[in-house]
């Protein structure tokens, strides 16, 4: 399938954040209120869905925001990089033609300090600060922005609500093995893509002529 748009979502898909957040998690349940979590339960967590390490942690959803924002002040200052390969893949995209775009829950500061300048210029559109369960409607508005039909559309994400934003906006899901979820909990998803290393990315540019 030759896609028109890809849309990425950032931490755990183009940054490396995980271990950010698995070290200041703690000290956001202390600050929050919520469980700590111990080095033991980090990979038992990782096939979980977010509601599902919501209930573990006894962190009700109205909190959510808060404690997001706390996360990304924090980020602010941590030297989170792009995951070994994202460069090449992303400059191998736009150089194809593919028209890129990107929707995450971090702030558009960190976003663009991470991506660093140059591909925030290859971006068409980015929808940033969006909650983990509002990924649909940021989806749509990158559609609407770009123009683009949603059946020509991929989003590229690692978590389970990823996958159902994507579904929600009608637009393919792919899920990248190296983020927040394990392999086999996104192999579950059964999504259009599974992308197991970094360097398989660049294959969606290989068809963008046929479009």
């Amino acid at each position: 399938m030759a896609y028109e748009l890809i849309i990425f979502d950032l931490d755990g898909t183009l940054a490396d954040s995980f271990g950010f957040f698995v070290s200041v998690h703690n000290r956001l349940a202390d600050r929050h209120r919520f469980r700590r979590i111990e080095s033991g339960e980090i990979e038992d967590l990782r096939g979980r869905s977010a509601r599902e390490v919501m209930r573990h942690v006894g962190l009700p959803r109205w909190k959510l925001p808060l404690v997001a924002r706390s996360f990304v002040r924090l980020m602010r200052e941590a030297d989170v990089r792009l995951f070994e390969g994202v460069d090449d893949a992303l400059v191998q995209l736009h150089g194809s033609g593919t028209t890129l775009a990107l929707v995450s829950s971090n702030a558009a500061g960190n976003c663009r300090r991470i991506l660093g300048d140059a591909h925030w210029q290859r971006l068409a559109h980015a929808e940033c600060g969006a909650s983990i369960f509002g990924k649909q409607r940021r989806i749509a508005r990158v559609l609407n922005a770009t123009g683009t039909p949603p059946r020509r559309a991929l989003y590229v994400g690692d978590q389970p609500t990823d996958a159902e934003a994507a579904r929600a906006a009608g637009v393919a899901f792919g899920a990248v093995a190296w983020g927040y979820a394990t392999p086999q909990s996104l192999q579950d998803l059964q999504p259009d893509h599974l992308f197991r290393h970094v360097a398989e990315l660049v294959t969606l540019s290989r068809t963008a002529d046929t479009l």
